[in-house]
C-alpha cells in the first residue's frame, strides 16, 4: 500500500531502527515506546487487521511470534518476561492499519493491561 508508514519502512523509502528481519517479517523500534524495549513486529506483506487473515496466513503469523521470541533474547528481556500484543481497528487502539506485534519488555507489566 503506497501510503502505509510500515510498507514504506519494509520498502526503504523512510528509515527506520530495524533490529530484526527475515524473508517474511521485519521488526523495528517503536518511536513512541511504552516500555524500555518496544518492537513492533510486522509482516512484510500489506495486511490492513487481523480480520482480514486468512488460512493461509497462520503460518505468517507464527514466524511473526517467532521472530518475537528472538527478540526477546536478543534484547535480554526473555527469561524476566515480555509481553507480545495485537491490537484489532481503532477501537482496540490500532493505529496504523498493517498488522503488527508489539513486544514489550524491561520493566514489570500489570494486568489488565488497559
Amino acid at each position: 500500500m503506497s501510503d502505509c508508514i510500515f510498507c514504506k519502512i519494509v520498502s526503504g523509502d523512510i528509515p527506520g531502527d530495524i533490529v530484526y528481519q527475515n524473508d517474511d517479517v521485519l521488526a523495528f523500534r517503536d518511536l513512541n515506546p511504552q516500555a524500555p524495549t518496544h518492537i513492533l513486529v510486522i509482516p512484510k506483506r500489506h495486511i490492513a487487521t487481523i480480520n482480514e487473515l486468512q488460512d493461509a496466513d497462520a503460518e505468517l503469523v507464527g514466524k511473526m511470534y517467532l521472530a518475537a521470541k528472538e527478540i526477546a533474547r536478543n534484547e535480554g528481556i526473555d527469561e524476566a518476561g515480555y509481553r507480545t500484543i495485537m491490537n484489532c481497528n481503532a477501537g482496540a487502539g490500532q493505529t496504523v492499519f498493517h498488522i503488527h506485534l508489539h513486544v514489550l519488555g524491561g520493566r514489570q507489566m500489570s494486568w489488565p493491561p488497559g
